[in-house]
């Protein structure tokens, strides 16, 4: 019949346009997501530690060892190349690790609406 032909017509209609609209907020998601993530890379990346300054601790006490006695046999296993971390760096961390993983998920949701 007449109304379920107009029907149909009016209901392609809605379901394209809302299908366009989805993607295109699906893309807006993803490209934020990407950006945020390399974002906060970039800052999980600056707040690491530097490994030189642990290197240099380590060989400076090591060459102490070998001047003082280097016949002597010493007990290296007490050497830690770990630095104690205020527990503001170590909330800090995880936060920004928690929200890289947020922002990986929120764009793998994206990558599957697109998908869909």
């Amino acid at each position: 019949s007449k109304f379920w032909v107009t029907y149909k017509k009016v209901a392609n209609e809605h379901d394209d346009d809302f299908l366009s609209r989805a993607n295109d907020d699906m893309g807006i998601i993803l490209t934020f997501a990407g950006l945020f993530s390399a974002v906060n890379s970039a800052f999980i990346i600056g707040m690491q530690p530097n490994p030189g300054e642990t290197t240099n601790a380590l060989l400076l006490h090591l060459i102490q060892i070998v001047a003082d006695s280097p016949n002597a046999a010493y007990d290296i296993s007490n050497l830690s190349s770990s630095t104690e971390y205020s527990s503001s760096t170590v909330w800090m961390q995880t936060l920004a690790y928690a929200s890289l993983a947020f922002s990986v998920l929120a764009a793998f949701g994206a990558v599957l609406g697109k998908q869909w």
